[in-house]
């Protein structure tokens, strides 16, 4: 059954993508029965190029994609390689870990409720130091470079790209080649980017490749916070997938054909940079440079990054929630001069059924992910190279490139717009964080408990589920509400899955977007926020309540 499972699991990471991607195949060169089309034609990509801002969404897509990817990259390595062993690094990854739940267009419209020209940061200044006594004219959202849809992937990447770091810290053997390294006369940083980085990027890479391609191709943040005339080419090809002329469908597919071209080479850039670093950084380490005094500006550089990361999602998040009660809130009052509950009581009668058609999908999206990534784990104890590779397929392969052919086939098949297909499309998605989040616990598991059981009689299936099972109900939980988070957030998946017809906190809010309604995106917002947090509350809470009383089961 194992092994049965460990299979599922493959297909359902891979047939999905390859599926998708076959039905964008077609229709990019004028193949399409379901529309008329039955020849296969040019013109798709004829008017793809013939788009007069086709150049400006491919440059906002790669330059956006790589800034966001290479300052997350770099600001992860600085906080590890700064503070790693000490008390503050313990601190910071308590606090920045809890950011993973957080959906992306939740931390991207705090964003933006925070450095909007009438935002926050505007009215504590104003007009004591800014003499501003009205919003200033000033584009700082939606810039047209994409500064702000930068700085919205990077507050969400760092703790993702930490949690990864940290789960290869171990296999790195970092603390003790820290510790030669300080013996030898290195300073803290320059002893970490020289002994211990080479090995955990070597296990972080599928990560930050995943990183690359998402941030390259994200629909929703790239809504909520870049540029819009033109937006990015990922924005572009999802107006063209949802627009009323059905011809247009033919120009998304090759638009999505463009997109997966675009993350490809920026891969294989990103790759060729890799060897270009390392050999600098082999020439740089064998230079023998100390690097003691570099730790006087990186160690505050690296704790700053990480506090600005805090309080940009903190008072982001906390904005979005005043927002919510807020009534009359002139500018540049800090706080609003009127507190109602009528925002929340105006969207009581949606509130109430797309929570629940959202908790049910992430319910059941995770619980599946759940028993297939145990089913895999226990049918292969290793991790093998291609099976990793595997994992990671849905994360680097754009949404946007294979979402609109999976969309197409739920169409011939008769089953979008319904829920059960969106839990299956948000299940693409969730098993390979639920089976990365619960990995590394699986496999530091003691077995020797397994063979303590076993000699006193327990068979395989009994050790699994009386022994195994219950002691890593912790770590069962956490990826169970990774998975919860993660599907809470799916936009594009939902969207064209559902086909309009199922509704989830994430499409409402960011359908919001244009609206300019802080009011009601604040409502949206702070629910899909509250959602994901509150279950994780829950997972954490279980496990303290079930093992109140076994001191060997409670957290150090």
């Amino acid at each position: 059954m194992a092994r049965i499972g460990l299979w599922a699991a493959l297909a359902v990471l891979a047939l999905p993508v390859l599926a998708g991607l076959a039905g964008v195949i077609g229709p990019a060169f004028g193949y399409f029965p379901a529309l008329g089309s039955t020849q296969i034609s040019p013109e798709p990509m004829r008017a793809l190029f013939a788009w007069p801002g086709l150049g400006t969404a491919m440059r906002l897509s790669v330059t956006t994609g790589f800034l966001a990817t290479a300052l997350s990259l770099a600001l992860t390595v600085l906080i590890v390689a700064a503070w790693q062993g000490t008390q503050s690094f313990l601190w910071v990854t308590r606090v920045l870990a809890p950011f993973l739940a957080l959906p992306h267009a939740a931390a991207a419209f705090g964003l933006a409720f925070l450095i909007a020209p009438s935002g926050w940061i505007a009215r504590a200044l104003s007009p004591w130091a800014t003499g501003w006594d009205r919003p200033p004219d000033l584009l700082l959202v939606n810039d047209p470079f994409g500064f702000a849809l930068v700085a919205g992937l990077v507050l969400k990447e760092v703790p993702f790209l930490l949690l990864m770091t940290l789960a290869a810290l171990p296999q790195a053997d970092s603390l003790r080649s820290q510790l030669v390294a300080r013996a030898l006369g290195y300073g803290r940083v320059t002893g970490w980017l020289k002994a211990v980085a080479p090995r955990v990027y070597a296990q972080i890479r599928l990560p930050v490749y995943a990183v690359l391609a998402y941030s390259m191709s994200v629909v929703d943040v790239a809504h909520i916070l870049g540029p819009t005339r033109p937006p990015t080419l990922a924005v572009q090809i999802l107006e063209w997938s949802t627009h009323p002329d059905l011809a247009m469908r033919f120009q998304a597919a090759a638009g999505a054909l463009l997109q997966l071209g675009l993350v490809l080479v920026a891969l294989a850039v990103w790759r060729g940079a890799e060897w270009g670093i390392g050999w600098l950084g082999t020439r740089w380490a064998a230079g023998g440079a100390r690097g003691q005094k570099l730790d006087i500006v990186l160690r505050p550089l690296g704790a700053a990054g990480a506090v600005l990361i805090g309080l940009a999602v903190g008072l982001g998040l906390a904005g979005l929630l005043v927002w919510s009660f807020a009534g009359l809130w002139r500018f540049p009052s800090v706080w609003p001069e009127v507190w109602t509950l009528r925002n929340w009581a105006g969207q009581s009668a949606d509130l109430g059924r797309i929570l629940r058609d959202t908790a049910v999908i992430a319910f059941g999206s995770t619980a599946i992910a759940l028993a297939l990534a145990i089913a895999a784990l226990h049918a292969s104890p290793g991790a093998g190279g291609a099976r990793l590779g595997l994992i990671y397929l849905p994360l680097i392969v754009p949404q946007i490139a294979f979402l609109p052919g999976l969309a197409s086939f739920a169409l011939v098949l008769g089953l979008d717009g319904t829920r059960m297909a969106v839990m299956l499309a948000h299940l693409i998605f969730v098993l390979p964080y639920v089976y990365l989040v619960l990995a590394d616990p699986w496999r530091a598991w003691d077995a020797r408990a397994g063979v303590a059981a076993a000699a006193l009689g327990a068979g395989p299936v009994r050790v699994l589920w009386s022994v195994r099972l219950p002691m890593l109900t912790r770590a069962l939980a956490v990826a169970f509400a990774v998975g919860f988070a993660t599907s809470v957030a799916q936009y594009l998946p939902s969207l064209l899955i559902g086909a309009g017809r199922v509704s989830t906190v994430t499409t409402e809010a960011v359908a919001l977007a244009s609206s300019g309604n802080r009011r009601l995106i604040g409502v949206w917002a702070a629910v899909q926020m509250a959602l994901p947090m509150a279950m994780f509350a829950l997972c954490l809470a279980v496990p303290a309540l079930l093992f109140r009383y076994r001191q060997g089961m409670r957290i150090a």
